[in-house]
């Protein structure tokens, strides 16, 4: 009866009957509350009913029964979707040394080494990551996923030559596979191989995350036709559309005039943060740009669309042939000079700085910001006037109160990009990690530093000190990953070395 029970409930669950699948295995379990099998099937089926608590309860009650591999892999999947990853990663080494030590023809043990990856490389450990997914590939060489999140992870550890080889291996192995296409676009990107890139990069949304977790999304879908660059009939108008964060749209809005030569009217689905900025950058002086209310879009007035970061890839925008046309973003003179009054009169050079993103659940975030605390060496450094251009809104981006009186701080009176662009443009210097300020005041020409995280973001290439998409910009980058101990030391002599050159 019992063994019934259970292949019922299995049949069930197999066949997403998830409601019959927990009588039955209910059943089981009340008949005997000792049956490890019915205790991992119930928890199975919890995880897919997404209730992962439940799933952890019933999974840790059938381990403590019977110590089984597949039991701890199940496990080790539940406390990833509940995101403990050490938990996670502890679970999947229980699995292996119970498979090693009393299962040695256990047949999934590189699904093991797989999620165990899976936990350290969500736990930022990179290295052990990469031995966890080697460890699988060494099981089963044909693991597709396994050599896509060693590829990403690679990319991650600065090794771009054999992540773009295990990421192409994954696209071998499956084709279909979006998120290893979106990873070998931002791995060939970051060795500068753009004519190869464009195509994987427009998979882009499928490695787009949510609180760190890869949502696996497609490109937005319009009823009307898609830009790729070809030829246009006459009167062709183009609706560019928003995509991921600030820092993309002031750096690729330099495409909406280029766009214009091939159109007879450009709209952009404009956030609102940037919309004054941009009337008055690009609109004001191309009147047939047009903002567009991403609530109200009429699809009629638009004959196609593209994705913003579609436009260098219509444009074949190569290494060499980037448009760099710096300053392509201005402030208003009025607010300007507001700033510039409260700048005052000046001995020494004014420089902004920006310490944090604005993402701050994001593991991206995490990255590339630097604690306040360890801003010391900079702030202390009195032979220029620091200025603050970091909205502060969480509480571990607050610099601490004894900096109060090394860095003046009017952010409270910035409301949008426009505002930050008109106090940027009292300053001799941006220093900046890699967020919307930098791109913001290297678009108006200011000279931008630019705190660059190790193995950084795709457009800032590799081992380089300057960027080919700001002429104005240079680069600091880590040359520990997670210790920005160096660059702020560089940036500091650097600054000693600065003098009155600026003033």
């Amino acid at each position: 009866m019992q063994n019934d029970l259970i292949q019922r409930a299995s049949r069930a669950y197999a066949e997403h009957a998830f409601g019959i699948a927990v009588e039955l295995a209910d059943e089981a379990i009340a008949e005997n509350p000792r049956n490890a099998d019915a205790l991992h099937l119930r928890g199975l089926i919890a995880l897919a009913l997404r209730k992962p608590e439940d799933a952890r309860t019933w999974l840790t009650r059938a381990i403590e029964l019977s110590a089984h591999p597949g039991f701890c892999n199940s496990l080790c999947v539940t406390q990833l979707h509940l995101r403990d990853f050490p938990a996670a990663a502890q679970s999947a080494r229980l699995g292996l040394r119970i498979a090693d030590e009393r299962f040695p023809d256990y047949g999934d043990i590189a699904l093991l080494w797989f999620n165990l990856g899976l936990a350290l490389q969500l736990d930022e450990q990179m290295e052990a990551a990469a031995q966890s997914y080697r460890r699988a590939l060494g099981h089963r060489p044909d693991h597709a996923a396994s050599h896509n999140n060693l590829g990403a992870v690679l990319n991650r550890l600065g090794d771009l030559d054999s992540a773009i080889e295990h990421t192409k291996a994954a696209i071998a192995l499956d084709p279909d596979n979006l998120e290893a296409h979106s990873n070998l676009g931002h791995a060939l990107l970051a060795a500068g191989r753009y004519d190869e890139a464009w195509p994987h990069f427009e998979h882009r949304w499928a490695s787009f995350q949510t609180d760190g977790q890869t949502l696996g999304a497609r490109a937005p879908e319009l009823p009307i036709p898609l830009w790729r660059g070809g030829p246009l009939p006459a009167g062709a108008s183009l609706l560019v559309l928003h995509e991921q964060g600030f820092g993309d749209a002031l750096q690729f809005c330099r495409y909406l005039p280029m766009a214009l030569e091939r159109f007879a009217r450009v709209g952009y689905v404009c956030p609102a943060p940037l919309r004054r900025l941009f009337e008055e950058s690009l609109c004001a002086r191309w009147p047939n740009i047009v903002l567009v209310d991403g609530d109200a879009v009429d699809l009629s007035m638009w004959t196609h669309h593209c994705p913003l970061m579609s436009l260098p890839m219509c444009f074949g925008t190569r290494i060499g042939n980037i448009p760099a046309p710096t300053p392509y973003l201005r402030a208003d003179p009025q607010r300007a000079r507001f700033w510039a009054e409260r700048i005052g009169e000046r001995s020494m050079p004014a420089v902004g700085l920006v310490w944090a993103g604005g993402h701050t659940h994001s593991r991206g975030d995490k990255r590339r910001s630097i604690a306040p605390e360890t801003l010391a060496p900079l702030l202390s450094y009195r032979g220029v006037r620091w200025i603050s251009l970091q909205k502060a809104e969480h509480a571990d981006k607050q610099l601490p109160p004894a900096f109060a009186g090394q860095i003046a701080d009017w952010m409270d009176g910035v409301g949008d990009f426009a505002d930050t662009a008109a106090l940027i443009d009292g300053l001799d210097l941006v220093i900046a990690v890699d967020t919307s300020v930098a791109h913001l005041a290297a678009a108006m020409g200011k000279r931008v530093w630019l705190l660059n995280r190790f193995a950084g973001c795709w457009r800032w290439l590799r081992d380089r000190d300057d960027t080919p998409w700001y002429p104005d910009m240079r680069l600091f980058t880590q040359t520990k990953r997670g210790d920005w101990t160096d660059v702020l030391t560089r940036v500091r002599t650097e600054l000693e070395n600065l003098g009155e050159r600026v003033v």
